[in-house]
């Protein structure tokens, strides 16, 4: 298996579609939209659509129909076909002028049989049939006005969007998050008194919702297909109560027995909750610059895993604000430039110091080979300096066309380092260092009141303080990173006073930011009641207080373990048996923890394969926006 396995699976499924989009208006959700920017890139498919025109629309329920010289269409979808998916189809082919349809869905027909409530044993007997994608191929002609119109409804699997050869993220399970005790206590609010849930531990596929386990199907069903293109028969491991339910579904799933009995390879995969250590996501101890880019510029829209990087300054137009929205952004990934990919992957793989560098020594080099009146700077790497290398191809449109992949690299290199955001990284991290001293050191109720000065309301904040929002991202780092609490009368006195102190502040900000409102579900300050404000927080402490927990149940993990010599060990498989590890977070990781396992098994376990998979890239930010959703029970699956 070679080690771009997650970025061929890709391009492979991608070909499919391109083989279908010759000369048709293509629609595409945000999910597959992502994998193909990661992917291929946007340009593979309007070069495989031709023409003079671009026909790329996002599918939604306003998306501009087909007119009378747009005979052909082709919808790419993430999701099931099913309830609100199949009417927007339905009201999009009906205002349009099609008569060649095309619907290619991620998900299988396996899965869309189960949506479907057909018991299993009918769907193993349904093996090479498809009823549910015939069915939906007679509704298109249908919808398009005539049955001799052509219909096609497959399905491949364009699950990933690979960041790197090694490294891939699921954008349409981006929300997918594992459970909380919080959420054990909603399980049980619809079980009869016998079949009450203990704990987070009794949690198995039967307690799921149906949306929640479905969602997990649909999950399974994608990585199974890429267990098939790596050609290996996994063996399944996971570590927390979410984990431990998507491991079993993919061990037991019924369309992947015979891919297992014939797959020459072995390999490892490896569920893990995000829970259990949300220190690394919410902390700044990461040296990469990659985290400090998605973390300081605005998110690309319609994407969970790239950010917009401002391209003014290549331009004649002045950098006031409002010019900005006038240039389209440039972004990280850069699938179709060769040197701008191995710059990125350089910056993924080094520390910040040598990535700073390493963008300075391709800025020059691409600068001479332009021939371009360069001048060499040595020393530390500064913003400034970046800049004025990036706009000697200012008024060079062939300069700037070679070179464009990596321009926008060092745009988002020296735009993160003058980013106010960046300064207080530092602040970030020599706090959190502090902390960590004090945890080892004092009581939780210390580090609360140590915390209690820096909550303070809008009117006497600096620059130098801490938002609301970064308030919040501290508490998840002090109670991800203590454990299990021992709770007494200090302890509740503690956080009785941070409470009211973050109850009031909420109330008395100029605005809420989307984050507040999410968590006190409210619009606006203004109507924002002190009492509203401290229920809110009382629930947020409920999530405090459940992360903190999370790793109460890692004794039952423990216990695979049994002490003893070589000759007397474990009987079980374990992870490092296999030539090929993968591992999927559930809930987001950081390209530090990456690195980090990469480098861990390379040292530790020289020539294993390792492939990192998880939800989503993550950044600080992201992880209160999660923690505190009121929907991980309910995820929408279009319908």
């Amino acid at each position: 298996m070679s080690a771009s396995g997650v970025l061929s699976f890709t391009q492979q499924g991608w070909e499919q579609v391109l083989a279908k989009v010759k000369r048709a208006v293509v629609y595409l959700d945000s999910a597959c939209a992502e994998s193909l920017h990661w992917g291929c890139g946007s340009t593979r498919l309007l070069e495989a659509v031709g023409g003079p025109d671009c026909h790329l629309r996002e599918f939604e329920p306003d998306a501009v129909g087909g007119g009378a010289k747009q005979p052909k269409a082709v919808f790419v979808l993430s999701c099931l076909l099913k309830g609100r998916t199949v009417e927007i189809l339905r009201d999009i082919i009906c205002r349009s002028h099609f008569q060649y349809c095309v619907v290619v869905t991620a998900v299988s027909h396996a899965v869309h049989l189960t949506a479907n409530h057909v018991p299993a044993a009918a769907a193993a007997e349904m093996e090479g049939q498809q009823p549910v994608f015939e069915q939906l191929e007679e509704k298109l002609c249908e919808w398009m006005g005539n049955m001799n119109y052509t219909a096609e409804v497959f399905h491949v699997p364009l699950l990933l969007a690979p960041v790197a050869p090694h490294f891939a993220l699921t954008p349409a399970f981006a929300s997918l998050f594992p459970l909380l005790p919080q959420d054990v206590h909603l399980l049980n609010s619809t079980r009869p008194d016998k079949r009450k849930l203990g704990s987070l531990g009794d949690v198995d596929a039967t307690a799921l919702t149906p949306e929640l386990l479905l969602q997990i199907r649909c999950l399974v069903s994608g990585l199974s297909s890429l267990c098939e293109h790596l050609g290996v028969r996994e063996e399944c491991f996971a570590v927390g109560s979410l984990s431990r339910v998507i491991a079993a579904d993919l061990a037991n799933y019924a369309p992947a027995k015979n891919r297992k009995k014939t797959a020459a390879g072995r390999a490892s995969v490896v569920f893990m909750d995000r829970t259990l250590d949300l220190t690394g996501a919410v902390g700044h101890h990461g040296d990469n610059l990659v985290e400090k880019i998605i973390s300081a510029l605005p998110q690309l829209p319609g994407h969970t895993n790239d950010v917009m990087v401002n391209m003014i300054e290549l331009t004649a137009l002045q950098t006031e604000e409002e010019n900005c929205n006038v240039v389209a952004p440039g972004c990280l990934a850069q699938s179709n430039d060769t040197t701008a990919k191995a710059l990125w992957e350089a910056l993924l793989n080094t520390k910040h110091k040598e990535a700073v560098m390493e963008v300075r020594r391709h800025l020059v080099e691409a600068a001479s080979r332009e021939n371009l009146p360069i001048k060499m700077s040595m020393g530390r790497v500064t913003p400034g300096q970046l800049m004025s290398y990036i706009q000697l191809f200012k008024n060079n449109l062939k300069a700037l066309m070679n070179h464009c992949g990596l321009l926008q690299l060092g745009l988002a290199t020296a735009q993160t380092l003058k980013h106010p955001q960046t300064a207080k990284w530092d602040n970030f991290l020599a706090f959190e260092r502090l902390l960590l001293q004090s945890i080892g050191e004092s009581t939780m109720s210390v580090v609360l009141n140590q915390l209690l000065p820096m909550i303070k309301p809008v009117t006497q904040r600096t620059n130098e303080d801490y938002s609301p929002e970064e308030l919040l991202i501290l508490l998840i780092y002090i109670y991800s990173v203590t454990g299990e609490l021992t709770v007494d009368k200090d302890l509740d006195e503690a956080e009785e006073k941070v409470k009211k102190a973050l109850a009031q502040v909420f109330c008395e900000e100029s605005e809420l930011s989307p984050l507040l409102q999410k968590i006190t579900d409210w619009d606006s300050s203004i109507n924002l009641t002190f009492h509203k404000s401290r229920i809110a927080v009382d629930k947020l402490f409920t999530s405090l207080r459940d992360i903190a927990g999370a790793r109460n149940l890692m004794k039952q993990f423990k216990s695979v373990y049994v002490p003893g010599n070589h000759t007397h060990q474990v009987s079980r498989p374990h992870p490092s048996d296999y030539p090929v590890l993968i591992l999927f977070v559930v809930g987001g990781v950081t390209v530090s923890e990456v690195k980090m396992v990469k480098d861990l098994v390379a040292s530790l376990k020289p020539g294993t394969q390792v492939i990192v998979l998880s939800t989503r890239l993550l950044k600080p930010f992201n992880i209160p926006e999660l923690l505190f959703a009121t929907d991980r029970l309910h995820p929408d699956l279009g319908f």
